[in-house]
């Protein structure tokens, strides 16, 4: 616990700092990529982390986040401080609503029925043409006046601030619930179902809560998706969000507060970096993935416990 809670300050305050020492359009717009996965990955990871379920339709949250933005602000005109909150309450409402029928079901049915959820979001986003433009999607989502105003650097910092604000509300948020009897009390589920049972803990619900708040932050990365890119499309609900996720928590640490930081962290300098090597990035990504499964399973941040454990005092 003091370990996540140190690592978690220093990281964020560090991240709070960066912008006064890198003044690089360049690497302004990594830290914003890096802020938007810290948020993603720290929602799919409260699932897979603490529920133990493995939710491979989790962009639709992502997606409907990001649509409930865009439209609410090139159509009604609403601010971002509005746009991005709106957007995690129809998420929530999406979470609720999908949870409360998945979650009855387990293992592979649980996997696949929300993959397909994600699947029938995507298919009403690309036909439902008044309300998403279909394929065309949404293009020209607002930038704030007050960061269009500024010069390209500025306004890249500007939305790096606000990315760290929801990052930094999400892990929180986070921290809070693992730390709580919630977050206990889906330990306990993930760990044995039926002996949590026997001791009171009603695992649908404890499912459920843990699937509404994981939704919501999701919700809030879409929003701040759908300003900072200025455009949304079906694609927001495709695979390869689905994949970003998995390796960032898979690398990071899953149930761990810590993985869902260094994760993405590695993941998106990793795709910077491989930018040129399109046709085998996702194999690269895939042999990298079999091999935290094989030789890391607990991930990076499991493999950190261990060898401080291993050299602790005794």
């Amino acid at each position: 616990m003091q370990f996540e809670r140190r690592f978690l300050l220093i990281a964020m305050g560090l991240a709070a700092l960066l912008p006064f020492v890198v003044r690089d359009e360049y690497l302004a717009h990594i830290g914003v990529l890096i802020l938007f996965s810290v948020t993603l990955a720290a929602s799919f990871n409260l699932i897979v982390g603490y529920i133990g379920e493995f939710p491979l339709g989790h962009t639709a949250f992502l997606g409907v986040g990001a649509y409930a933005a865009a439209i609410l602000s090139t159509r009604a005109g609403a601010p971002i401080y509005l746009t991005i909150p709106i957007a995690g309450l129809l998420s929530a409402a999406t979470g609720l609503l999908i949870g409360g029928i998945t979650l009855r079901l387990r293992g592979p049915f649980f996997v696949i029925v929300t993959l397909c959820f994600a699947e029938v979001l995507r298919l009403v986003a690309n036909n439902w043409v008044g309300l998403t433009n279909g394929p065309m999607g949404i293009s020209g989502v607002p930038t704030p006046h007050w960061i269009a105003s500024q010069p390209i650097l500025g306004q890249k910092i500007s939305f790096y601030y606000i990315g760290w604000v929801i990052a930094a509300l999400s892990l929180y948020v986070c921290y809070r619930f693992v730390y709580s009897n919630l977050g206990r009390g889906g330990v306990a589920v993930r760990e044995n179902r039926f002996v949590a049972q026997s001791i009171g803990i009603k695992p649908y619900r404890y499912a459920l809560l843990t699937f509404v708040i994981a939704a919501t932050l999701c919700g809030f990365a879409g929003g701040f998706y759908a300003h900072y890119i200025s455009y949304v499309g079906p694609e927001v609900f495709g695979f390869p969000f689905t994949v970003s996720m998995i390796i960032m928590v898979l690398l990071g640490g899953k149930g761990t507060l810590v993985g869902p930081v260094v994760g993405p962290v590695v993941v998106v300098l990793l795709e910077e970096y491989l930018r040129d090597f399109q046709d085998l990035r996702l194999s690269i990504f895939g042999l990298i993935v079999m091999a935290v499964v094989l030789f890391l399973p607990a991930g990076l941040m499991g493999f950190v416990a261990r060898r401080r454990e291993t050299y602790a005092p005794a």
